[in-house]
């Protein structure tokens, strides 16, 4: 592969990015590849890795697209920062399902004028945002907050759908416990979990470490379950909370008119630049994807409390006393040079 060195600077930017976009259980299910094209531009492809799929949580490989649209995102959001405009091909080939996205990097591709210090804003995120687990401060999110947050998710073709009604709110977190504690009486979710939550000295650079999760559930009302990573023992990070029980924040399911693998795609990439706006406002995000891993719960929240539209992550905003560590696989393990 033959491109210009700056070509060069901004492919390795962009993966090193997007390599830090949040996945199911950070199972980081993703690859990229990179050419060469024409006057020195060049291609960087995303490619989904389904040997990281979880195959019982997620069979239909709907949560792994999630997540490869919000690597996607990441890659876009890098290239505009280094002052490009890609020219983006989502599912480009269909006899190539693993391929996910093209992204051509033009030199004459300027961004355009303006969209600057909005990129900067949301690129220098992508290292600082961090999944939470557990409750909120007590700070109310402005409403001019939550218009843009939906403004963002609206961009990339997904809504967010705020759920302010407290019963819904209470229906939504006692669906999560339903899935929650099914998915505990069920050993091949258990055991695929475990697979991708090592116990304490392992180093890993991917899954659920000990530092990337609490070891004591904080309780919120009404509360929403958290995963059980450590499966009953005593590991994870201990923190500074809000004293039980704390609050809930804003609940909000991010949803898509349709339901298919472009959908996946989108909501993916609504949901990081919604998440990256919210980092740069000092919210994090809880994510609680249990009740919509279980086919009759998310039919259940589709029809009654998401008003039609297809229920793609189910999430809570609000600022987090504190940050849980995570860990990342290096960009030179995820890039391949393609013909």
């Amino acid at each position: 592969m033959t491109v210009g060195t700056d070509m060069e600077g901004v492919m390795r930017a962009a993966i090193e990015a997007a390599v830090w976009a949040p996945s199911v259980n950070n199972t980081q299910p993703w690859w990229f590849g990179t050419s060469a094209y024409g006057q020195d531009g060049a291609r960087v492809s995303l490619h989904s890795d389904s040997e990281r799929r979880l195959d019982i949580a997620d069979p239909d490989g709907r949560e792994m697209l999630v997540s490869c649209g919000a690597a996607l995102f990441t890659l876009r959001l890098a290239v505009q920062a280094r002052g490009y405009e890609p020219r983006v091909r989502v599912l480009p080939e269909p006899d190539r399902p693993g391929l996910l996205a093209d992204l051509v990097i033009d030199p004459a591709a300027e961004a355009e004028p303006g969209v600057g210090p909005e990129i900067e804003r949301l690129y220098r995120q992508v290292k600082v945002r961090r999944s939470h687990r557990g409750a909120f401060e007590q700070r109310v999110v402005p409403t001019a907050v939550l218009t843009a947050l939906r403004e963002e998710a609206h961009r990339e073709g997904a809504e967010l759908f705020l759920v302010s009604d407290p019963r819904e709110r209470r229906a939504l977190a006692a669906f999560t416990e339903v899935a929650e504690q099914l998915q505990r009486l069920d050993p091949e979710y258990q055991a695929e979990a475990a697979r991708w939550a090592p116990p304490p000295g392992r180093h890993r650079s991917e899954g659920m470490v000990e530092r990337s999760y609490p070891a004591e559930e904080a309780f919120t009302s009404p509360h929403f379950a958290t995963r059980d990573f450590a499966q009953g023992r005593p590991w994870g990070a201990r923190e500074d909370r809000p004293p039980d029980p704390g609050i809930t924040g804003v609940v909000a399911i991010i949803t898509t008119r349709g339901d298919d693998r472009a959908d996946w795609l989108a909501a993916g990439q609504g949901m990081q630049r919604m998440l990256l706006h919210a980092s740069a406002e000092g919210l994090s995000a809880a994510l609680h994807t249990q009740p919509l891993e279980i086919p009759e719960l998310r039919a259940l929240i589709r029809v009654r409390l998401c008003r039609g539209g297809h229920p793609q992550v189910l999430l809570r905003l609000g600022e987090a006393a504190s940050a849980l560590g995570t860990v990342r696989r290096k960009p030179d393990e995820l890039t391949d040079e393609e013909v």
